[in-house]
């Protein structure tokens, strides 16, 4: 229920309007190089703390459904990563010890490492091979300056879940396959 003075479809129309500001301000090829490095890599590993890391999920299950080799970092299911494979971690505010020390073990495994953050000049992302910058406000900056209508930062998810759907179309595309083939990778086990 929306509180008083504040009707649900005006605050829909608020954080809409933010999101589509942060696509707004995202680079051109953004999500172009984010599909080529998917797209060479053998097999990928994504990792997210929190809620970044309930969206680095939700891409994983995405990847899965387009027949690639993907895994959650942290699964007792999830292979090593070696020369080939992608780390796809998210770092929101630009720095988490554990991405930081994921990063170090993928590379030292010869694995490539991308960094999706709002902080592309942070610790995690100067560390990595490719960085995704997600201009979003997140729950470190959330404090001073206009704030965003969203809670703690979750603008920041809430754009990863929209970008990530959308870099699945274009993977979709990319590789030539249909809905109907994405979702005949979906579990029957429900």
């Amino acid at each position: 229920m929306a509180s008083e003075g504040h009707p649900l479809q005006a605050m829909a129309r608020q954080a809409l309007s933010e999101i589509d500001a942060v696509f707004a301000a995202v680079a051109a090829d953004t999500a172009g190089r984010m599909c080529d490095e998917i797209l060479k890599a053998r097999r990928i590993a994504c990792y997210g703390v929190g809620r970044e890391g309930l969206m680095m999920k939700a891409l994983c299950m995405l990847l899965m459904h387009l027949g690639l080799d993907a895994h959650v970092v942290g699964d007792m299911t999830t292979p090593p990563v070696s020369k080939g494979d992608l780390l796809i971690a998210s770092a929101g505010p630009g720095f988490f010890s554990t991405v930081m020390a994921l990063v170090g073990v993928a590379h030292e495994a010869g694995a490539r490492t991308m960094v999706v953050s709002a902080q592309p000049e942070g610790p995690a992302p100067s560390l990595a091979d490719v960085v995704i910058e997600l201009p979003a406000q997140t729950m470190a900056s959330d404090r001073g300056g206009p704030a965003s209508l969203l809670p703690m930062g979750s603008l920041y998810e809430a754009v990863q879940l929209v970008f990530f759907d959308l870099i699945s179309i274009l993977l979709r595309e990319k590789t030539g396959q249909s809905p109907d083939q994405m979702r005949a990778r979906h579990t029957n086990l429900e």
